[in-house]
């Protein structure tokens, strides 16, 4: 196998985006074969790769098939490997692969619900999540009582928030089922912690539940139960990969569609928005 740039490799293996890594190089943080690397280096596959002192296995540098998956994470679970108060995460229900392993594309905190993605590609999970592709962030939210239409334009026009300003570039009502409650889908295009939340919550409106429905151009597959995944077809990566800039001849051919969680069948469809 002939070698790949030290910075590519990394990079791959989830540490961060290529440009990171390449700083992260320039900073001398990582050691190849025991030698300090420097930016422009190569590597081959027996090469033992440091980064701050922490040997990396040749499973995560391994070249990997790219693959995306849509997981239904439940509410109570953590976006996780593991978690010392032994809750639930994430990564413990998720198909097991022969190469490579699964990386997250953003996060979604405990208490929400919804659609999360994830590759076997670090690069490609680290440019989706970038700022500047500005990829949508659909949400659909539970809101405990009425809400006044001056609260909409405000949360429309822009908040001032603890870490800057933000705001929702689209609110639309959704049919309500409970006289008390009322669901909304909301847009957004940056990922910052709980930012759904802090914006209802900075008008004084309470949310009740939060599901994310949508991420890029991807949504939440119907009849696709919490605790289940759905493997994105060969099509729909390469369109992911094409959105953020990387090359379309690395996109492999997906295992197969609508295999869950387990391995088990997929059952019935569920409401999507169900109180």
């Amino acid at each position: 196998m002939s070698s790949e740039k030290l910075q590519k490799v990394l990079a791959r293996a989830g540490l961060g985006s290529r440009r990171a890594m390449e700083a992260a190089i320039e900073a001398g943080r990582v050691e190849v074969n025991q030698r300090t690397a420097r930016l422009g280096d190569r590597v081959e596959p027996s090469d033992r790769i440091r980064v701050d002192g922490r040997p990396l296995s040749q499973r995560r540098t391994a070249p990997a098939q790219r693959r995306v998956i849509a997981y239904h994470k439940p509410t109570g679970e953590l976006v996780s490997r593991h978690d010392p108060e032994g809750r639930r995460c994430v990564f413990d229900r998720l198909p097991r692969l022969e190469q490579g392993r699964w990386i997250a594309i953003g996060r979604l905190d405990i208490n929400t619900s919804g659609l999360l993605l994830l590759t076997t590609d670090g690069e490609l999970a680290s440019r989706l999540m970038h700022p500047r592709y500005r990829l949508l962030r659909d949400y659909a939210v539970r809101i405990f009582g009425a809400v006044e239409p001056s609260t909409i334009e405000r949360l429309m026009s822009g908040i001032e928030l603890e870490d800057g300003r933000a705001a929702f570039e689209s609110i639309q009502a959704l049919e309500s089922r409970e006289a008390a409650n009322q669901w909304f889908r909301v847009r957004l295009r940056e990922g910052r912690n709980r930012l759904v939340r802090r914006l209802w919550e900075s008008q004084g409106v309470r949310v009740s539940r939060l599901m994310r429905v949508q991420y890029g151009p991807i949504e939440l597959p119907a009849g696709l139960r919490e605790g289940q995944t759905d493997w994105l077809s060969a099509g729909q990566v390469r369109h992911l990969a094409g959105l953020v800039g990387l090359e379309r001849d690395e996109t492999a051919r997906s295992p197969g569609r609508g295999r869950p969680a387990g391995g088990g069948p997929r059952r019935r469809p569920a409401p999507r928005h169900r109180g």
